[in-house]
């Protein structure tokens, strides 16, 4: 048996490949199912169609996209607001003084 200390053993591969699967009949099976035409699609997979068709007519900006938005103007504020007290203020020498330190 070897002692090895430091090395770790490299995880396996796995490939999958599906014996009968094509991507160009598959993207015209649900180009079909979205314009309404008949297509051989499970129930399962119209249900997820029509879900996610749903989501995009409520939600054409996602939440993403609000919150980074938000983030950057509250961000953003905050620097500005540094920015005047430090250089428009006498905060920072009252500050300084109530310490008892001498500049």
């Amino acid at each position: 048996m070897r002692f090895i200390l430091f090395r770790t053993n490299k995880p396996r591969r796995f490939s999958y490949r599906p014996r009968y699967y094509d991507a160009d009949k598959e993207a015209l099976e649900r180009r079909k199912a979205e314009m309404g035409l008949e297509a051989k699609l499970t129930e399962q997979e119209a249900r997820r169609m029509r879900m996610s068709a749903r989501w995009r007519k409520q939600n054409p900006a996602s939440f993403e996209d609000k919150y980074k938005r938000t983030s950057f103007i509250i961000y953003g504020s905050v620097v500005l607001l540094g920015i005047y007290v430090i250089f428009f203020t006498d905060f920072i020498d009252n500050l300084i003084r109530a310490f008892g330190l001498t500049i």
